[in-house]
């Protein structure tokens, strides 16, 4: 095991690598024209007048010689400035090129300068992409869930989740629409019909949960009870449980801080109209 003293000298190196990389690449940079930084010259009012150059022409007490280096003196000044920043930006990366060769810590340095920002990016795309896939799967198997149920039934984070639902929504993988107070998602890859019929709360996962409290007659049954039969997180269990209340198709059986649930009359209306249609199909 590495100890922390010798990762904290490391980083510091490496932190000291990419500076020096910096410096060398903007020397670089600066002295070979790419970025021109000089101010330009100003326009003199016979320019502005008249639309083209105006031509100074000294005064006769000016010699030639006064008149040739004021013209040349900014342009050499410029010039030797960018001669020195390229030779000396040269001059530091070929050294760091040169140390790197014979000198095993500036080698380590230099390789963890270019490599560990590369792994972190690839870190974070791999994470991000397991994450879109999670999403993905879920709402595959949960159609028309809200935001929340999502964010608990995956252990994310608020800005996790809204991001990674963001990006899906943008790229076309997942759609949204408003119920309410909440935010409802599905994949995008699914038809009108099946659009229309997870819209309609009462359909998969919520016609299991009424198909299980009618089998526990008027005496209800618990959530936990629910959730091991169906084999769902109590957190898609709350979900769809609130979701039947609403539309007032189970009740309480028992007045208590965590009552057994079981079928209203019209939850048993449903049911039993759902299964007219499906011996009918």
């Amino acid at each position: 095991m590495i100890p922390e003293s010798r990762v904290q000298w490391l980083m510091r190196e490496v932190l000291l690598m990419r500076l020096a990389i910096t410096i060398a690449a903007s020397m670089i940079i600066f002295g070979s024209g790419l970025i021109d930084f000089s101010e330009p010259a100003p326009i003199t009012n016979a320019e502005a007048e008249y639309g083209f150059d105006a031509v100074a022409i000294p005064e006769a007490d000016d010699s030639s010689e006064d008149v040739a280096r004021n013209d040349e003196t900014p342009d050499d000044h410029a010039s030797g400035l960018r001669s020195a920043a390229l030779g000396s930006g040269l001059a530091m990366f070929f050294s760091i090129l040169f140390g790197s060769a014979f000198l095993e810590i500036m080698r380590v340095a230099l390789l963890g300068a270019i490599i560990t920002p590369l792994l972190s990016t690839m870190v974070t795309i791999r994470d991000d992409l397991l994450t879109r896939g999670r999403i993905l799967g879920y709402l595959e198997a949960n159609a028309g869930i809200h935001f929340s149920a999502i964010r608990d039934g995956l252990g994310l984070a608020n800005g996790v989740t809204a991001y990674h639902l963001r990006v899906l929504e943008s790229r076309g993988e997942v759609i949204s629409w408003r119920d309410g107070k909440l935010r409802r998602y599905a994949l995008s890859g699914l038809t009108s019909e099946e659009i229309s019929r997870i819209r309609n709360p009462i359909s998969g996962t919520r016609l299991a949960i009424l198909q299980v409290l009618s089998e526990s007659g008027m005496a209800g049954a618990s959530g936990k009870e629910v959730q091991r039969r169906l084999r769902i997180s109590r957190q898609l269990f709350s979900h769809h449980l609130r979701e039947l209340r609403m539309s007032e198709m189970v009740e309480p059986a028992e007045q208590s801080r965590r009552p057994k649930w079981r079928v209203s009359n019209d939850g048993l209306d449903l049911l039993a109209t759902s299964k007219k249609m499906s011996q009918s199909l």
